[in-house]
């Protein structure tokens, strides 16, 4: 089988190092891949957002599966473009645009959450024409203030903060292109007190496979410290997630996500992220 992985992080460099052990690999190719995954297979000088140039070498290579790190492509609707006759019979680990929405809009996010009735904290949508009611739920709210920017902001577009006037401040300056158009729309949510941890599922959009848990890092500074990246670090097992944590999980939101996306009808065969506090 000739694998090729999509991005250029840690997530594929484990990905590669992984799948580079099993049997079935023949080639194994990383667009556009980094040092460590160069130990692994052949980097392709592919940004992960030329998905005509993805399509070709996938032809060219007689690649068998695609597997999609980064959430970019996948917004940007790169498994639907692999749904036509040249490409109909190469596997792709991803879903649809729509369905990567869970993902890239924080606000469909919610809504879907809301929908189907899987727990979420209290939020509140904003963008430039209701920056003032904006302001008045933060002024509802208890610090720390939660802003998460709607789009995708590679790990970086959630900011905490604990004054109130500064929360006010950064909420202009996000919904002013702070982020770009990833904060046209701001999620103004309420602060969940606890632990943090991860859950990933693999799924076909109808049946799902559980993964091992995680506890990532996002802070950038020592001690858990400044601002959010998209992840220094992790560890897993989580000591504290035991077999009632689980079934918890499992009763309250992954089936209801499974449910969830069933109903919506959306075309999804990929990983589903969990960020859950305890």
């Amino acid at each position: 089988m000739n694998i090729l992985i999509i991005g250029s992080g840690g997530r594929e460099h484990a990905l590669a190092w992984k799948m580079r052990q099993s049997p079935k690999c023949i080639n194994l190719y990383i667009a556009p891949g980094n040092p460590g995954t160069a130990l692994c297979g052949i980097n392709v000088p592919l940004e992960v957002s030329d998905i005509e140039g993805i399509k070709k070498f996938c032809i060219q290579q007689d690649v068998d599966l695609v597997v999609v790190g980064p959430e970019a492509p996948l917004v940007d609707g790169i498994t639907d473009a692999f749904r036509t006759v040249e490409t109909s019979h190469i596997g792709i680990i991803g879903p649809s645009a729509l369905a990567a929405q869970l993902e890239g809009s924080k606000a469909y996010a919610k809504e879907f959450m809301m929908k189907f009735n899987i727990p979420t904290a209290r939020y509140f949508e904003v963008n430039k024409s209701n920056i003032h009611e904006g302001n008045a739920y933060l002024d509802t709210l208890n610090h720390p203030y939660v802003l998460k920017a709607d789009g995708l902001a590679a790990g970086k577009g959630v900011i905490i903060l604990n004054d109130l006037n500064t929360a006010k401040n950064q909420l202009e300056q996000m919904l002013n292109g702070q982020f770009g158009k990833s904060s046209e729309k701001v999620v103004i949510e309420e602060f969940l007190n606890g632990i943090e941890f991860s859950v990933f599922v693999l799924t076909d959009g109808k049946d799902y496979l559980l993964l091992p848990e995680a506890k990532d890092y996002k802070r950038v500074g020592s001690g858990d410290t400044g601002l959010n990246t998209g992840g220094m670090g992790a560890v897993s097992p989580v000591p504290f997630v035991d077999e009632v944590m689980w079934q918890k999980v499992i009763e309250r939101i992954i089936k209801p996500t499974i449910y969830g996306i069933n109903q919506e009808a959306m075309d999804y065969i990929g990983f589903v992220f969990f960020g859950l506090i305890s």
